[in-house]
This record gives structure tokens, C-alpha cells and sequence, in this order.
């Protein structure tokens, strides 16, 4: 690949500082149009009860199959 002095490059030619330029300010464009397009936010509908139940069930079958399958050899 031959060297070109700088004022002979082709006009046409994109460099990389115009690339990513191009690049930003269209996914500037892309978020500002698809922000009208999200749904509005919903509040939570659980109750603090709720929110503070115990969650885990060391009994439940995916719970002891995790502990049967990962065990470490005896």
C-alpha cells in the first residue's frame, strides 16, 4: 500500500473521525425516535408484605437437584 501525500487524497474518501461521527449522531437519531415509542412505567404492584416474603425453598426439586448434580465427589 503506497503512501499517498496528504493533499492527494481522494475527496470521496471517508475517513475515520467522519465515520464515527456519522455513526453517533445516527444512533443519537435512532434513541430520540424510539423514545416516544416505549410504554409508560407501571408502578410495583406488590405490598411490602409482599416484597419481604421469603423466597427461597431449600426443598423445592429445583433447589436439590442444583445440590445433587453440582456436589463435590466424596
Amino acid at each position: 500500500m503506497k503512501k499517498e501525500p496528504k493533499g492527494t487524497q481522494p475527496k470521496n474518501k471517508l475517513g475515520r473521525r467522519e465515520f464515527l461521527r456519522a455513526l453517533g449522531a445516527g444512533a443519537t437519531v435512532t434513541a430520540a425516535a424510539a423514545a416516544p415509542l416505549a410504554g409508560e412505567v407501571l408502578a410495583d404492584t406488590e405490598s411490602n408484605d409482599e416484597k419481604r416474603k421469603s423466597r427461597y425453598r431449600p426443598n423445592s426439586p429445583e433447589v436439590q437437584t442444583f445440590y445433587r448434580v453440582n456436589r463435590y465427589p466424596s
